[in-house]
């Protein structure tokens, strides 16, 4: 359609039209600011839950290790007792006793043979027979290994489902002996539900351990504890990582967000979960007050924009009835080019754009003037200034080059302030060729030079102010012959982090060259 037709067929005018666009606006804003907002909750509360759930697993992680080594500090040193009197049946069923009844880690204490026997035990309620072998999982790693064990879980002799620790015992000849073991019940209370009882329940979150075969050493739910974790979308993460963070869709199908660590001494993995659905029912509670405080404001936004369409549109129409009297040829190509939705629109535009085209033309010849030096044409201080703004901006580093033509008052005087004019034209088209298109030449009084050179070498601006000094001395200039000049060098940052301190150094510089005997570089 034609725009013509199109604002014929809806007669449309500059206020419908504001508000038209200003309830699309409006509307738009609001969707976008609810599915951002959303979108935004949404991701920090995953992240947030996440980094808890990770922090929780290590504590719990690192707590539980240092229980177990004192566990096996305990066994260890008893190992040591048991070994000096190993024959002497009282201390064996002492020590079984304090291990037992001390610390209250264990739920039963033994000491084995060589051969299988448990020769002493406690509780005494236990009723071991002291001639049978066992060969449970436990007994069998400590008497092939003959080192400090801890066991998957397995159902003992008792029938209890168990892990089991335990600790060689050697004479002073170093020969085996047998070993000091003792039982934690899985299924009942013991030491490890006090280390893993979940106290951090925040929206239905749980933790759980299990051993590195993905067999359950503890869970809240006990029916779970010895089980198998089985169709677990991220067990493989899990498993073959020390520590870490994921979401995960768990074996009851339920969508988590976990956080996992490894006790060191055990190569069991602390498990803390949270279902991610109740996470993210707070994150609908804040999108319904986003909505009903969003609403309102919004409703309040569209009424004062339809008052200020009313208030726009009336002068707008009688500018455009002014502006349509206004005519120039020259533009008269461009606009044709204009597709207008509207009658005033298009009067508004022809006398926008006459006044655009002159008033740009106006400011690029005032900025000009302003930020250059009329004499040399490079920029004086206030363009100076901008372009240090733009620097720093972009964080470039950058040095600072102050250059001061030696004995300029006897050119003056000796030649007039005329020929003296010519000399800083030269000079400063002199400087300008010298240095790269990236380096800003300025004039900032009489014959004071700076240039604003962006460098990654210290070296290299150096080498460029040489380089100006060597060619301007072997110069020739007509009337006066050659001139020299004297230089300042510092660096931004390097020099100094306020460039206010950095161009004080690059001036000091600058004098100390002057007082040194002119035509050198001072840095």
């Amino acid at each position: 359609m034609r725009p013509r037709k199109f604002i014929d067929s809806f007669n449309l005018d500059l206020k419908k039209l504001i508000l038209g666009l200003a309830a699309f606006s409006v509307f738009s804003l609001f969707v976008v600011s609810l599915v951002v907002s959303y979108y935004v909750q949404k991701k920090k509360l995953i992240q947030n839950s996440l980094a808890v759930n990770l922090e929780y697993a290590e504590k719990i992680a690192d707590g539980t290790n240092s229980h177990f080594m004192i566990m096996q500090r305990e066994l260890a040193y008893s190992a040591k007792i048991l070994g000096e009197n190993f024959n002497h049946p009282d201390v064996l069923q002492d020590e079984v006793h304090r291990l037992k009844y001390q610390s209250n880690y264990f739920n039963n204490v033994l000491i084995g043979d060589t051969q299988g026997h448990f020769i002493s035990y406690a509780p005494k309620n236990l009723k071991i027979n002291k001639n049978t072998v066992n060969r449970t999982l436990g007994v069998n790693l400590s008497l092939q290994r003959k080192v400090p064990v801890i066991t998957s879980p397995y159902y003992s002799v008792t029938g209890h489902l168990v892990i089991f620790m335990s600790c060689p015992i050697f004479d002073d000849q170093k020969k085996y002996l047998g070993f000091v073991g003792a039982s934690i019940y899985l299924k009942q209370d013991n030491i490890l539900n006090q280390m893993f009882a979940n106290k951090y329940d925040y929206k239905n979150s749980y933790m759980y351990v299990m051993d590195s075969s993905k067999r359950i050493i503890f869970h809240p739910n006990a029916a779970r504890i010895g089980k198998i974790v089985k169709n677990n979308t991220g067990l493989n993460t899990i498993i073959h990582n020390e520590t870490g963070k994921i979401r995960l869709v768990n074996s009851l199908g339920i969508d988590n967000l976990a956080g996992f660590a490894r006790i060191p001494a055990t190569q069991w993995i602390v498990v803390s979960e949270q279902p991610t659905h109740e996470l993210l029912a707070q994150a609908n509670k804040i999108i319904y007050k986003l909505i009903f405080g969003m609403s309102l404001f919004y409703i309040i936004i569209f009424l004062i924009i339809g008052r200020i369409a009313y208030l726009i549109s009336n002068p707008l129409s009688d500018l455009a009835k002014m502006a349509s009297n206004l005519n120039n040829p020259e533009i008269d190509e461009k606009i044709k080019q204009v597709e207008p939705w509207f009658v005033e629109v298009l009067k508004f535009k022809i006398s926008l754009l006459l006044s655009s085209q002159y008033f740009k033309e106006t400011i690029s010849k005032l900025n000009y003037d302003v930020n250059t030096d009329p004499l040399t044409g490079l920029y004086n201080r206030r363009g100076m200034d901008l372009f240090i703004d733009d620097l720093m901006k972009t964080n470039t580093e950058f040095s600072v080059i102050f250059i001061d033509i030696d004995h300029f008052k006897k050119i003056n005087d000796s030649f007039g302030h005329d020929q003296g004019d010519i000399v800083l034209k030269e000079l400063a088209a002199f400087i300008k060729s010298s240095f790269r298109s990236d380096d800003v030449c300025c004039r900032i009084g009489g014959e004071e030079f700076v240039v604003l050179c962006p460098i990654f070498d210290t070296d290299f601006s150096y080498s460029l102010a040489e380089d100006l000094r060597k060619n301007l001395e072997s110069k020739q200039m007509e009337a006066i012959g050659s001139i020299t000049v004297s230089i300042g060098i510092a660096y931004w940052p390097l020099s100094a982090k306020e460039v206010e301190a950095v161009f004080k150094i690059a001036d000091e510089n600058l004098y100390r060259a002057k007082n040194e005997g002119r035509n050198c570089i001072r840095m």
